[in-house]
């Protein structure tokens, strides 16, 4: 019976699955997005989302429990700062697993591990083909599709 063990073992003994999971959520938190398999994906979420909400908490003692397991005092600083910030408003549920692919070695399924609120990227306004079309055939230059290409002409079109 299973009662009341929760976690996987991972195929490791206990401080090679401590080790691998304190490297992992280091490396989410650092990066805000990395690829595993589907079975560490679902224990590190636990442990990330563990971590942010201490970084929320934001006292010492805190500090002190995330410092416990991850390894890096920068990315500890960024936990208690820019993605408690970020996170401030959400009462749980920091990270998504979005299952990606089969690995083509051994066949395992791989996951992707992301925070949900990822960094704003700022877009640049794209003209409308309309508008690039226009700007085209002012300068004189033909017009070019979606792919970069000037559009072929076809058997039997009048264009010249």
């Amino acid at each position: 019976m299973r009662h009341r063990n929760y976690g996987g073992k991972l195929g490791r003994t206990s401080a090679h699955r401590k080790a691998l999971l304190r490297n992992l959520v280091t490396a989410l938190l650092d990066h805000e997005r990395i690829e595993t398999t589907d079975a560490k994906a679902r224990e590190l979420k636990r442990m990330a989302d563990r971590m942010i909400t201490l970084g929320k908490r934001g006292d010492l003692h805190a500090r002190r429990q995330a410092l416990a397991v991850i390894r890096s005092r920068e990315v500890t600083g960024k936990v208690f700062g820019d993605l408690a910030e970020r996170f401030r408003n959400r009462p749980g549920g920091y990270t998504r697993v979005l299952k990606v692919r089969v690995r083509v070695g051994d066949a395992a399924p791989l996951s992707l591990v992301e925070l949900v609120e990822g960094k704003k990227a700022e877009a640049k306004p794209a003209k409308s083909d309309k508008a690039a079309k226009a700007a085209a055939k002012a300068s004189g230059a033909k017009a070019e599709n979606k792919t970069g290409r000037a559009p072929r002409k076809r058997a039997g079109s009048k264009a010249s």
